[in-house]
């Protein structure tokens, strides 16, 4: 059997935007799946539009996907000679020709096109003229010589068979005027060369497959296997934007997402495995194949996103959790925490974890532990801090500072007690004791604050708030 090898294959003019990281997880799924190769190639023949920081982005972004190609990547501007070398065999052999048509005779093609309701198509003016009559000092462009009759069929894996009429489809350009090859040639070439058996991508790339089809045949190259995937769409069902959630990786990252989350995520918009929902990516390699990827345009969610996320974060170990939710814990205390900081944030854990739905929240919710004293309770914390709940807490202070057993069992029961002993509801003592040691009005539970805080840590808050 031969060996797979997918490829993925972005332009570096932006981000690597979540429709494009989908398609490297797809790709990367199948090669692993079959024990094949995945490779990447950067397509950065667009000189003017192509950046390195674009190129480190993308790299950026597949590693933190945990997306790891095989062998270097094929930056596609650098093998420019060979392209070109391609398009003068098909020259050589009557398969492409020279085209002098000016600016002026195209704008006239187009003009006439748009005047009759149709696409823009090449007439086909210099495919049987004699290069003798080019006129003076016109660089021309080195055209395909498509087939003009029957039809090019293309054997989807996603979409079935398409057909496309040949008369449809005309002489596009392999070389530019200047000698630098066109993106189909470069693609087709690049393919062949890398070994790529599957070219999973983006089904608005339906028609490129029967132009490259056509070029693989005349360059007597073997066509690949096509997949071509339906896009993402937003929860409205519009065409996915930036409004929906088309961001870059990096933007997801800071969000707060776990790179497993977004994996599994990523794999359910157009992939299923009957009405699992949560799917490991050792599951995901097992599983995947093409037979289960859907026609429909998948339905970028939020909301699904979030719960997904909320579910890898409760369900990762907490010391690999602490190491991810660090960077963004020292993004808001202004600096890393120390390892005594880090064996606190590492003890409340377990409780913050159950409430957040990203690493930023999990972040806010053990910024208590940071807080510089005296505590400057927030507008809401205030609202429970009056004369009557400040008198409970002096009590409760003293109560507390009895305790020979400092934990979270030991403070909760003297907390009750005193609650039963002043008269008032359990919240009349556990809502003004958070707004004291948290400032804030929502925290984790209050009695596993007192435990990580410390005894000397929680009398002290107690003292500022009571005076």
């Amino acid at each position: 059997m031969t060996k797979i090898v997918t490829r993925f294959a972005p332009s570096p003019t932006g981000y690597l935007h979540i429709g494009g990281a989908r398609t490297a997880l797809f790709n990367w799924l199948f090669a692993r799946h079959h024990g094949g190769t995945f490779l990447l190639r950067i397509e950065d023949t667009d000189r003017e539009r192509s950046t390195q920081d674009a190129v480190d982005k993308i790299f950026e972004g597949l590693t933190w996907l945990g997306l790891d190609w095989d062998g270097e990547p094929v930056l596609q501007f650098a093998r420019m000679n060979r392209h070109a070398e391609v398009a003068h065999k098909l020259l050589a052999e009557g398969k492409a020709y020279h085209c002098y048509c000016s600016p002026e005779e195209l704008e006239e093609m187009r003009a006439t096109a748009k005047a009759e309701g149709r696409p823009m198509r090449y007439d086909g003016r210099w495919r049987d003229r004699d290069p003798k009559d080019a006129p003076a000092g016109v660089k021309p462009v080195v055209r395909f010589k498509a087939p003009q009759t029957g039809s090019t069929l293309i054997k989807d894996h996603v979409q079935g068979d398409v057909t496309f009429q040949n008369e449809q489809l005309d002489d596009l350009i392999i070389l530019r005027s200047d000698g630098t090859p066109t993106y189909n040639l470069s693609v087709v070439v690049d393919d062949h060369d890398m070994g790529v058996t599957h070219i999973i991508r983006g089904d608005d790339h339906l028609t490129n497959a029967a132009r490259q089809t056509q070029l693989y045949l005349a360059a007597g190259f073997a066509v690949p296997e096509f997949a071509h995937i339906p896009l993402i769409h937003g929860a409205d069902g519009a065409k996915l934007s930036k409004r929906h959630g088309a961001l870059g990786t990096e933007a997801y990252a800071d969000m707060g997402y776990l790179p497993a989350a977004m994996r599994n995520y990523l794999l359910r918009l157009g992939w299923s495995h009957g009405d699992d929902e949560i799917i490991s990516t050792e599951q995901a390699i097992e599983w995947f194949g093409l037979d289960h990827v859907g026609r429909s345009p998948a339905r970028f969610d939020f909301v699904k996103l979030n719960n997904l996320n909320g579910h890898y974060i409760r369900s990762t170990p907490d010391a690999d959790l602490l190491q991810a939710a660090l960077p963004f814990i020292a993004k808001r205390v202004g600096r890393a925490p120390d390892t005594i900081e880090q064996a606190k944030v590492m003890a409340i854990l377990p409780a913050v974890k159950e409430r957040a739905k990203d690493l930023n929240e999990l972040a806010e919710g053990v910024l208590f532990l940071f807080a510089m004293r005296p505590l400057a309770p927030d507008a809401a914390a205030q609202k429970h801090l009056d004369d009557g709940a400040k008198q409970r807490l002096k009590k409760l202070a003293e109560a507390l500072a009895a305790l020979n057993d400092w934990s979270a069992a030991a403070a909760e029961a003297a907390v009750r007690a005193l609650a039963e002993a002043e008269q008032v509801k359990l919240g009349q003592m556990a809502q003004p004791l958070r707004a004291a040691l948290t400032g804030r009005t929502v925290s984790p539970p209050i009695f596993d604050v007192l435990a990580v805080l410390g005894r000397d840590e929680t009398l002290a808050r107690l003292a500022d708030i009571t005076g």
